[in-house]
C-alpha cells in the first residue's frame, strides 16, 4: 500500500488587516520573490519514489493566514486518508499541526509528526490565532514519534522558538542545525531518511 504524506508549508499571519497591508507595502523584495521556487517539499515526491503519495495542499490565504480557514481545508481531506500518515509541518504550517491536534483528536493513525523551524509564539508578534493551547497532552496521546528541526541561524523564527517547543514536547527527537536558515534548501536528506526509516 502506498504511504501518505501530508505536507503543510507555511505562510504568514497577522493580528489585523491594517498589519498586513503595511507588510505588503513594506516588506523588502527582491526579483527571486516573483520567480516560482523549488525546494524540498516540491521535490519530495521525487526523493521518497512511487512507494509514496506526497499530498502538499495550498492552505488558504497564506499571506494572511487565518487558523479556522486552514482548519477547514485541513480537515477536507481526512476522507481521502489512510492510516500511518506521516505529518510534516514547515514554519507555520508546524505550528498549525501542533495547535490543531492539541485542540482536535486526528481521524486516521499518524505514524510520524516532523515539525520543521516551528514557531511557539513567547517571540513572534505575528502568530495571531495560530498561537498553540498551554497544554501538548492530546497532541502527545495522538502521535509518539514527533520530530522537530530548526537551524540556529533562522532568521525568521528564532531558535528560543525551538527551546519552547521541545520543552512541551520532551519525548521528541530534536535535530540542532547551525547553517540551514529556515529550511527553504532544494534538498533535505536528513527528513528523507527518516520518513523511510
Amino acid at each position: 500500500m502506498t504511504k501518505q504524506v501530508i505536507v503543510i508549508g507555511g505562510g504568514d499571519s497577522f493580528n489585523t488587516y491594517e498589519e498586513y497591508v503595511s507588510s505588503l507595502k513594506n516588506s523588502e523584495v527582491t526579483i527571486d520573490k516573483f520567480r516560482p521556487k523549488k525546494d524540498w517539499k516540491t521535490n519530495l515526491p521525487q526523493r521518497l519514489g512511487e512507494d509514496y503519495d506526497v499530498l502538499l495542499p495550498r492552505m488558504p490565504n497564506s499571506a494572511n493566514s487565518r487558523y479556522h480557514e486552514w482548519k477547514i481545508w485541513f480537515e477536507r481531506m481526512f476522507a481521502f486518508l489512510n492510516n500511518g500518515v506521516v505529518l510534516i509541518g514547515h514554519s507555520l504550517g508546524a505550528m498549525f499541526l501542533i495547535k490543531y491536534l492539541s485542540e482536535n483528536t486526528f481521524p486516521k493513525q499518524i505514524k510520524k509528526m516532523f515539525l520543521v523551524s516551528s514557531p511557539y509564539g513567547e517571540n513572534m508578534a505575528d502568530l495571531a490565532e495560530f498561537k498553540p493551547p498551554e497544554s501538548f497532552d492530546r497532541l502527545g496521546e495522538q502521535i509518539k514519534n514527533v520530530f522537530i528541526f530548526h537551524s540556529k541561524d533562522d532568521m525568521v523564527v528564532p531558535f528560543s522558538e525551538f527551546t519552547e517547543i521541545k520543552k512541551r514536547l520532551p519525548r521528541a527527537s530534536a535535530f540542532v542545525f547551525e547553517d540551514r536558515g529556515h529550511f527553504n534548501q532544494e534538498e533535505f536528506p536528513e527528513l528523507v531518511e527518516l520518513i523511510r526509516q
